[in-house]
């Protein structure tokens, strides 16, 4: 038992083989076998409005817009050296920008370790109130003599550790 509606023939004019699972192409609108169905298998000539590839660019990720007939890796490498926002040669942002406010300290730190009673920017070292002489400290102990404070069990661990 034959089944004459069933399949269809390629649409390659050399092939014409019958293909019972054919494929349309989306650009052309023609069936095509396994062998042909591709954009370059059947030199479809409408490819150029479907295949459209745009190349982004390795360094700063930008596409970078191909006309018609240019080469992707020239256009790409005339983007890196013209246009591209990324520049190797370029200095670097500075990691460790927060410096120490402690006299004779020149260390750096990643984010700023603000001290909550002087607001002075330290390092992880001189962080600590009784770390950096704080003044502030010192006028707000004076004030409040009579209540305890949490900085005095900070001075009776350091004075253990020394």
């Amino acid at each position: 038992m034959e089944f004459p509606d069933l399949g269809k023939h390629c649409s390659e004019k050399t092939c014409k083989q019958l293909d019972f699972l054919p494929l349309k192409c989306d650009a052309c609108n023609q069936d095509f076998c396994k062998d042909h169905f591709t954009y370059a298998g059947h030199k479809c000539p409408f490819a150029f409005k479907k295949d459209v590839k745009v190349p982004v660019c390795p360094l700063c990720n930008v596409p970078i817009p191909v006309k018609r007939g240019e080469i992707p890796d020239v256009v790409v490498g005339e983007h890196i050296d013209r246009d591209c926002a990324y520049h190797p040669g370029k200095k670097k942002e500075k990691v460790f920008t927060y410096r120490c406010s402690k006299e004779g300290c020149k260390k750096k730190e990643m984010v700023p370790l603000a001290c909550a009673q002087c607001q002075g920017s330290f390092c992880i070292q001189h962080r600590h109130p009784l770390d950096h002489s704080c003044r502030a400290r010192c006028s707000a102990t004076s004030a409040s003599e009579s209540k305890p404070s949490s900085s005095w069990l900070a001075q009776r661990l350091r004075w253990k550790t020394k």
